[in-house]
């Protein structure tokens, strides 16, 4: 067993980024935690950013089980408490990158005034929220996002409530950086989680996603499968939407894109700015002085940037070794896939259709036959009548005496 594990680490592309010791996970199939997962994994990589800098919390609730899949240093909190921890962990050491990665119910609800109050005082960390509409762990009941009539197990006849709009909440309160999207645009989410990982300030980033267990089957919106088909068709692409206007109505159009990104001090460097105006020279900054601030995170970028270009060479190498598999493969099309298909089901029918003609053959011959005995018939007795006819009108020849 140990020698398949260690195969199974060694050929995941995860295994730097996950804990692989620790698969396969708790969610369910059709799940959109998983994507998302893998999306930060992706973003984490190709940001440069030192993994042993990096921490990730998280709450209550099946997205609080990332924490526990991730291969970083990671806290799995206490219910509504991620934020604050996180907060800490920065104010702490204001040189780790610190990620909060859960559910809406366990941000918004329970947690809700720690979310208010870290995007007021943009607190430099990136907030990374799962909304499926439900309480998924706790037995489906309603969230501060759920809409307007959808089913929950605590609003049976429909939800009556008004529904956080989050990408405005967070807007309103202060945050600097804005994004939703779905857990469809993998994509896109990876773009967006890598710009929050490499700017300051509070970075909150909304992801719709399914529930397939509680939420999609409760409404009867299908699976998975399903969700993502309707994310398609119903995500309407808008960057720099006015924040106002991103309500989501049941099953109704889904706005996308970044919102917000904009800069502003964050909360250590507002203390530091306000202590110094108001003390002088006798503050001693929070921290490292700004000169020494500014040549580490110098220094910094020029690490990050060296492992980004490192990470894109690797990927370019690989794609590039893939290059003859994508060929063979491509040889391959659908197309004729689906000729071939049709090919074999004529065969099959052929040999039905020439029966069916064969018979229809047969059916006709007999008729002709039959037709052409019948005038044969009708012809002889025609002639045999014709005969009696003739004989009966010619009189009868004398005999010679």
């Amino acid at each position: 067993m140990s020698s398949d594990i260690a195969q199974f680490k060694k050929d995941s592309p995860m295994s730097g980024t996950l804990r692989m010791d620790r698969m396969s996970h708790i969610w369910c199939p059709g799940c959109g935690i998983g994507s998302e997962v893998n999306a930060f994994a992706e973003a984490v990589k190709r940001s440069g950013i030192d993994p042993d800098k990096l921490a990730v919390v998280s709450g209550i609730g099946c997205t609080g089980r990332v924490a526990g899949y991730v291969d970083f240093d990671s806290i799995h909190t206490t219910h509504g408490r991620a934020i604050p921890v996180a907060t800490g962990l920065k104010l702490a050491n204001p040189n780790m990158k610190v990620v909060v990665f859960s559910g809406e119910g366990d941000l918004t609800g329970i947690g809700g005034n720690h979310f208010i109050h870290a995007a007021r005082r943009n607190m430099d960390i990136v907030v990374i929220c799962n909304n499926n509409f439900t309480y998924g762990m706790t037995g489906g009941q309603v969230t501060p996002t759920t809409p307007h009539s959808a089913i929950s197990s605590t609003t049976p006849f429909g939800n009556h409530e008004y529904p956080f709009n989050l990408p405005f909440l967070a807007d309103a309160a202060g945050a600097t950086y804005i994004a939703r999207w779905t857990s469809m645009h993998s994509r896109n989410l990876i773009q967006s989680i890598e710009e929050a990982l490499s700017r300051k300030g509070f970075s909150f980033i909304e992801i719709i996603s399914p529930c397939t267990t509680l939420y999609l089957r409760r409404n009867r919106l299908g699976d998975g499968v399903d969700a993502l088909q309707f994310y398609q068709e119903s995500a309407v692409l808008k960057h720099g939407a006015d924040t106002r206007e991103a309500d989501i109505d049941f099953q109704g159009k889904i706005v996308i894109g970044k919102f917000v990104d904009k800069n502003k001090p964050t909360y250590i460097e507002a203390l530091d700015n306000r202590c110094v105006k108001v003390v002088g020279d006798d503050y001693e900054l929070y921290g490292k002085t700004v000169p020494e601030r500014e040549a580490e995170e110098k220094a910094e970028k020029e690490r990050v940037a060296a492992r980004r270009a490192a990470v894109m060479a690797e990927e370019e190498k690989k794609a590039k070794s893939e290059k003859g598999v994508t060929k063979i493969s491509a040889k391959i099309p659908v197309k004729s896939a689906a000729k071939k298909t049709t090919t074999k089901v004529a065969k099959k029918v052929a040999p039905k259709t020439t029966a069916k003609a064969t018979v229809t053959k047969v059916k006709v011959k007999a008729k002709s036959t039959a037709k052409t005995a019948t005038s044969k018939v009708k012809a002889k007795t025609a002639a045999k009548t014709v005969a009696k006819k003739s004989v009966a009108k010619t009189p009868a020849k004398k005999t010679r005496k």
